[in-house]
């Protein structure tokens, strides 16, 4: 069935409210490196996403101030600008992909479309939907960008990303793409993880567990983290779940599996990082904010 979305409506407060924090105009202009705990006067106040960049290892949070890096000794350093990065991954050395709105008194696009980044996020490159389009979520899977359009409740698809196929139109807050198929998409609605098999084109009606963030590293691994932080894996596509664990410090803000093992979250009160799944976790990085906004 097609699912149909007016500025979101149709998803729940259940999910945005609880889930995306209110996006202020405020920007930070604090000093750039800080520890991890305890993070002085580096102000992380709202995650977006996260990745690990393959070059140095080191962990990428994209936040509502910046992209911030965060090393194995706890050092945060934020690496940019103050913009607000909204869909954000890392698709190979030094390279991200990314969306959201300018720092304040930039003059960029108020919806910077689809950028990229060559250079671990120091600078960023505008490469196609510059003033049109704020991808919350985007995906990259067999050399393809999946991205969600949330000022159209629309899912699109650009295999050059300048070019873009428009697709589904629904309510979600997140996709992930099959590891193995690259027609198997998934999407977090407020009934449920909705499916398509057919790259995304039509989704199924959600059904079964409700999360809100998906990841997939690999085909027997699929991720979500539901409203309370409860972390879920489904080792055959998203047809049965099993709770791993639950991620500290309450509502999640974001979510990566970097592997089968290593999973990175966000939530309410910090990063955390697991290693075994989900059955523990570490805090890599406190919130300046508990409230996240």
């Amino acid at each position: 069935m097609k699912i149909r979305s007016r500025a979101a409506t149709a998803i729940t407060a259940a999910l945005l409210a609880a889930v995306l924090a209110a996006c202020s105009s405020n920007t930070d202009t604090s000093p750039d490196t800080a520890s991890g705990e305890g993070s002085g006067d580096l102000t992380v106040s709202h995650v977006h996403g996260l990745g690990i960049d393959p070059a140095d290892g080191r962990l990428y949070v994209a936040t509502h101030e910046g992209v911030i890096a965060l090393a194995d000794d706890g050092t945060a350093q934020r690496v940019g600008d103050t913009a607000d990065y909204m869909g954000f991954t890392v698709i190979g050395p030094k390279t991200f992909l990314g969306s959201g709105h300018p720092a304040e008194g930039s003059g960029d696009h108020g919806n910077r479309g689809l950028i990229q980044s060559t250079d671990s996020g120091k600078t960023w490159k505008t490469l196609s939907l510059g003033g049109t389009t704020d991808f919350h979520s985007l995906e990259y899977a067999h050399n393809t960008v999946y991205g969600y359009d949330s000022t159209r409740g629309l899912l699109r698809v650009s295999a050059d990303r300048t070019s873009w196929d428009d697709r589904a139109e629904l309510a979600a807050l997140d996709i992930a793409v099959s590891p193995k198929d690259r027609d198997v998409v998934l999407a977090t609605t407020q009934d449920g993880v909705a499916a398509s098999t057919d790259g995304g084109r039509k989704f199924r009606a959600g059904a079964g567990q409700v999360l809100a963030f998906l990841s997939w590293p690999a085909a027997d691994a699929l991720y979500g983290v539901d409203l309370a932080g409860g972390l879920h894996r489904s080792t055959d596509g998203g047809t049965s779940w099993q709770k791993t664990g639950t991620v500290p410090g309450g509502q999640p803000q974001a979510l990566t599996a970097v592997d089968a093992k290593r999973v990175l979250v966000a939530t309410q009160d910090g990063v955390y990082e697991s290693r075994d799944g989900g059955r523990t976790f570490t805090r890599r990085l406190p919130m300046s904010s508990a409230e996240g906004h």
